[in-house]
């Protein structure tokens, strides 16, 4: 700090907010009524690609799995490509909405199809691609003869 201190990246200093005590707000200045209102100081950091994926398949109810109970419920499987899993995570990174993105965009793309399966006969399929997630195609719906190239899938 000051005219002759050495400039150093964000990387370099590291997220000092991390280690910051209510000492440290004390001795910067803040009167103690106002820091003692202070409930607790958190820091997070921002959600990589990884950790969204994970918040969309891996919790007891998230996202993925209870629109593959809804569809389930129509006598459809819902599979979600690892590629389109992605695809909604860097859609939700861009937006900077965090874990609150995913939602708003799995409803984008799924709503036409949650409007038009029950009124559709032999669906047994719904699968959501990249293409789906970055071109905003419908998704494949595929009836009972049908196949489709099944890979690792959510």
């Amino acid at each position: 700090m000051g005219f002759g201190a050495r400039i150093r990246s964000k990387e370099e200093r590291g997220n000092l907010l991390n280690y910051v005590m209510p000492e440290d707000l004390l001795k910067y200045g803040f009167i103690p009524e106002f820091v003692g209102r202070l409930p607790v100081i958190a820091v997070v950091d921002p959600l990589t690609k990884e950790d969204l994926i994970r918040v969309m398949t891996e919790p007891k109810n998230a996202i993925i799995k209870q629109y593959q109970a809804l569809l389930e419920a129509e006598g459809v499987e819902l599979i979600v490509t690892p590629e389109a899993l992605e695809a909604i995570a860097e859609e939700a990174i861009r937006r900077k909405t965090g874990a609150r993105a995913l939602k708003a965009i799995i409803e984008e793309i799924m709503l036409e199809v949650m409007f038009e399966l029950p009124s559709l006969e032999g669906v047994r399929q719904c699968i959501i691609t990249e293409e789906t997630v970055r071109q905003r195609k419908k998704p494949l719906l595929l009836s009972e003869g049908e196949t489709w190239e099944k890979r690792e899938t959510a």
